[in-house]
């Protein structure tokens, strides 16, 4: 039993501009499921498929506007590449960022709705993680998230420390997940938040069950009678339990 981690979800109060920007930056393609959702996935992709993680962009009237646990790394394969990627990005409407990060060799932005998010210099770990070259979340316990999410999807644990834990698809393919400790981070992702989706030979009600078995809790979050599952994972943080359509 095992769930596939396919997209990111970004609430926005323009879905169609957020989600063009993005599609700008990873050099991606748009669609759309349905009024307010901007879907943005690689050309040709055949979704779902381990070796991407999409991203969701949804219209809500006032996204908030706190910082949030979860953000893209960007990847790049030479300073020349990442010097071009920023100023590109800055074209596309994003702007640099001060989180504290002081003097580092990545790029801290943020896109037009002031969503953070890193363009790393080139590293040879993620030459093969296509442009996302990692999901990154703030949590304050790496080890107790990745036990969590590794059982969930089912991605092996590349790296773990007390502050830090890697994790990728067992594929060998797509982008990492990695938890990164920060003991006075916000304690929920509402405007970013995982999207997981059941494998084929699984029921979306017995995947659910053996979330919440794992350390999930219910969560609501105004969803309604909504065909997919909002749960928390063991540090709060709301993610959705999506069904084949």
């Amino acid at each position: 039993m095992t769930l596939q981690l396919v997209q990111v979800n970004y609430k926005a109060r323009d879905h169609e501009a957020l989600g063009q920007f993005w599609a700008d930056a990873l050099g991606w393609g748009v669609s759309s499921e349905g009024p307010g959702v901007t879907n943005v996935e690689p050309i040709g992709f055949d979704w779902p498929d381990p070796t991407a993680v999409c991203v969701d962009v949804v219209a809500v009237p006032d996204p908030e506007t706190v910082k949030y646990r979860a953000h893209l790394d960007l990847a790049t394969t030479s300073e020349a590449h990442q010097a071009e990627l920023v100023a590109r990005l800055k074209e596309l409407g994003a702007t640099p960022a001060d989180i504290g990060q002081g003097d580092v060799p990545w790029t801290v932005m943020a896109d037009p709705e002031g969503n953070v998010f890193c363009v790393l210099e080139p590293r040879p770990l993620y030459q093969d993680t296509g442009p996302i070259a990692a999901v990154v979340v703030a949590c304050a316990d790496p080890r107790a998230m990745a036990g969590f999410w590794g059982e969930a999807v089912n991605w092996p644990v590349h790296e773990l420390t007390d502050d830090f834990a890697r994790l990728r698809a067992p594929e060998g393919v797509g982008p990492y997940l990695e938890f990164v400790r920060k003991p006075t981070a916000e304690t929920v992702w509402t405007r970013v938040h995982l999207d997981v989706l059941p494998q084929p030979s699984e029921t979306h009600a017995a995947e659910v069950d053996r979330l919440r078995t794992l350390g999930a809790t219910d969560s609501d979050v105004g969803q309604g009678d909504a065909p997919w599952t909002v749960l928390a994972d063991p540090e709060g943080n709301q993610f959705c339990v999506l069904r084949r359509t």
